[in-house]
């Protein structure tokens, strides 16, 4: 299973995001009216693939800042890109999480 995912993971960013993103809008319409058929799950999978290539793009980009930028940028881009973002600690709960948050759903718009 993972060898696969790796796999995946691969092909998925040697795409470029420039055209994923043409394909957003066509499977973004496509998912916003759901049918319970076998396509559907295809073009979810698939807009998910997309939104996943922008994310990692973003945090990617969010990263590169602060190294490049410094810490004074960082709390504004920390609230723009990753908002209630925390990484897991090693104990496998999330660093600086406050015991049973709300979760949010975080819309993915294209640019």
């Amino acid at each position: 299973m993972k060898k696969l995912l790796v796999r995946l993971a691969r092909q998925l960013d040697a795409i470029d995001e420039a055209s994923l993103m043409s394909l957003w809008s066509k499977y973004a319409t496509i998912v916003g009216r759901f049918e319970p058929t076998k396509q559907w799950e295809e073009a979810a999978l698939i807009f998910s693939m997309i939104q996943a290539k922008r994310w990692k793009n973003q945090l990617f980009n969010y990263y590169w800042s602060l190294q490049t930028q410094g810490s004074a940028v960082a709390a504004d881009l920390q609230e723009v890109l990753a908002p209630d973002f925390a990484l897991e600690a090693e104990n496998g709960t999330a660093k600086g999480a406050s015991g049973d948050s709300a979760c949010r759903v975080l819309p993915f718009k294209p640019l």
